[in-house]
């Protein structure tokens, strides 16, 4: 079974009564198929249904600068080898961020721009999110390359709540896979529009109909294909674009010369099908659409354009684009579609929480004019200190000014503002509202608010999944133990799903996380980074056991000492615990202790006693 499979604990109640006892357990969710609720009534979602954009607008008549409606905040997630980094490269190099394109596993001894880590480029792997910007058009584009691997979903948590939105990159022989449905899972979770790009059609077996079959059945996604590919596998030259009803051929060593060519032979009547199919799935969900579609009426590529911008927005529609970033095609179409059809920043709902009338739910505008809030949504340690990553909400953030940490209420001088190319910098004088930065010398925490003082606001933040697996280690040297402390608390505080607690009994050190990659990352990290060598022990993975229904007991101890001796029956069931009772449905341990004895039954000395036996129970099953 996979470790992002394995059931969690559930929770237990104990119930005495008159001689009788009864504990309960409820079923925890399995992780990678469902996701959690929030088991405090005032957290909120990071940000409303995309449908209330317009509520959130009409809180402001100001019209919205032109700088903010041409910005594009956009995370590339997918399942691991499904070729996002090789898709960011493509990106920069046709925006003209980068003047040459690398390998991903870096033969050529450069590699891909966004994977700056030695060890991403060794194994061929993306294992830290990586932010960049470019321009296409008169567009800015802010984009954040995530990792695929399930070991580090934590990354492509924290960037999906701050995102404004996402490209779903797919394998066009694969199709969905696992990693696949977290990573919907967590664009569902925070409300992130995104538009999908099946990758990988120069491939033997590239299959773009059933990839978007499978968005539809496994993702349950209102998916429609908004390209054509021109040829498939080793004859794939580009795609047709059925808004526009024209074709693109992508010529040139790098791919950069596009040329359109006619629609010829049969795919005139496949273009036709699927642009059919296409008006049909967005007649579904827009109005404007479905009157013209049952008039039978031909649909302006002006209106088409609209409604699916709309409809993507809105959550209700994901096109689908076609391509190979290896073989540069369709990235450039790609990049025409998140300017199209993805929000700019004022176009995403966002709340936050005002701590100064009592926490009540408050809209944060995306307006310069009004107080600074910004979320600090990654920490990273530079060669100048922590590099904190800052989402700015509302106002504007200058280098010199002073900002406040919501948690403590320590008051920061903001000392450098940098702009990220990966792990280059380009220093700024001042950041707006929508916009994405990092800056130094600020000491906090991951998911900290900031604002300028003016205001109390304090933003939600992200889902953090409980480790599964776990590792002895213990420096190889006694000498390595400063060192070995002070790496192992900084990668708690970048990585919140890293935990390190100290065995009493076995005297260790044990680090726990996401899987056997994770850890393994760490120990080299702390190898390379801090030249600590480390013995590893075993992983042990962390299952637990529940149970389903009631179930009654019926035990009887005896225990003779050799003087007065021991005679108890305890009676009593176990069930578990209901959604809607506390500690019920939040995913964590819980137990409820309530005492229902009448008169003496039972002697009230014994009950704390009681208690204790119940909890001590719950450490361990006799499955596990």
């Amino acid at each position: 079974m996979p470790l992002s499979q394995l059931a969690r604990c559930g929770q237990r109640r104990l119930l005495i009564s008159s001689g009788s006892w009864r504990s309960s357990l409820l079923p925890r969710r399995c992780l990678a198929s469902v996701s959690f609720p929030s088991s405090s009534s005032s957290f909120l979602s990071a940000r409303g249904l995309a449908s209330a954009a317009v509520q959130q607008q009409d809180l402001s008549s100001k019209p919205i600068p032109e700088h903010i409606t041409k910005l594009r905040n956009i995370g590339i997630s997918a399942h691991i080898d499904s070729g996002k980094t090789t898709l960011t490269e493509r990106i920069l190099y046709y925006t003209g961020r980068i003047k040459e394109i690398h390998d991903v596993k870096g033969k050529d001894g450069v590699g891909a721009k966004m994977d700056s880590m030695d060890l991403e480029r060794e194994k061929g792997i993306t294992i830290q999110s990586a932010a960049t910007y470019c321009s296409w058009g008169d567009h800015h584009i802010n984009i954040i390359d995530t990792p695929g691997h399930v070991d580090f979903t934590i990354e492509v948590e924290r960037a999906l709540r701050v995102l404004d939105g996402a490209v779903l990159v797919l394998c066009g022989v694969a199709g969905v896979q696992s990693q696949s449905i977290t990573v919907d899972r967590q664009m569902k979770r925070y409300n992130v529009p995104r538009v999908a790009f099946i990758n990988k059609l120069d491939r033997a077996g590239a299959n773009p109909w059933k990839v978007v079959a499978d968005l539809r059945k496994h993702l349950r996604l209102n998916a429609a294909a908004v390209q054509v590919p021109v040829g498939l596998e080793g004859e794939h030259r580009g795609i047709v674009d059925l808004v526009a009803q024209k074709a693109y051929v992508f010529e040139g060593d790098r791919g950069e010369v596009i040329r359109e060519v006619p629609i010829e032979g049969a795919m005139k009547e496949e273009v036709k099908e699927k642009r059919l199919e296409m008006i049909e799935r967005l007649a579904e969900v827009d109005d404007q659409i479905a009157e013209l579609f049952l008039g039978e009426e031909e649909v302006p590529m002006e209106v088409l354009v609209e409604s699916i911008r709309r409809q993507t927005i809105g959550l209700k529609f994901v096109p689908v684009f076609m391509g190979s970033a290896f073989k540069n095609k369709g990235v450039q179409k790609l990049l025409d579609g998140v300017l199209a059809y993805l929000p700019n920043p004022s176009e995403v709902p966002n709340y936050a929480l005002d701590r100064s009338q009592d926490e009540a739910k408050v809209p944060v505008l995306c307006e310069e004019d009004l107080p600074a809030v910004a979320l600090a949504f990654k920490l990273e340690e530079g060669k100048f200190g922590q590099l904190t990553y800052m989402r700015v909400y509302q106002g504007i953030i200058k280098r010199g000014g002073w900002l406040f940490n919501i948690r403590n209420g320590k008051k920061v001088k903001v000392p450098r503002l940098v702009r990220m190319h990966s792990n280059e910098l380009e220093e700024i004088d001042s950041i707006s509202a929508g916009d994405v930065c990092a800056m130094f010398g600020v000491d906090c925490s991951s998911m900290d608010s900031f604002t300028d003082g003016q205001v109390q606001y304090t933003l939600t933040s992200m889902h953090v999944p409980a480790p599964v697996i776990s590792l002895a280690v213990k420096p190889k040297q006694s000498s390595m133990f400063a060192n070995f402390s002070k790496a192992l608390q900084r990668f708690c505080k970048e990585d919140p799903t890293l935990q390190v607690t100290f065995d009493e009994k076995t005297k260790e050190t044990i680090i726990s996380g996401m899987g056997e990659l994770h850890l393994e990352i760490y120990v080299e990290r702390l190898k390379r980074e801090y030249a600590v060598d480390c013995t590893v022990g075993n992983p042990n993975v962390n299952y637990r056991e529940t149970i389903r229904k009631k179930a009654p007991f019926n035990y009887l101890h005896k225990k003779q000492s050799g003087g007065q001796g021991q005679y108890a029956r305890v009676i009593g069931y176990v069930e578990p615990l209901e959604e809607d009772e506390e500690g019920g449905g939040d995913g964590g341990l819980g137990f409820e202790f309530v005492n229902q004895v009448v008169g003496t039954n039972i002697p009230p000395e014994y009950i704390p006693s009681c208690e204790k036996g119940a909890k001590d129970a719950m450490e361990k099953g006799p499955l596990t």
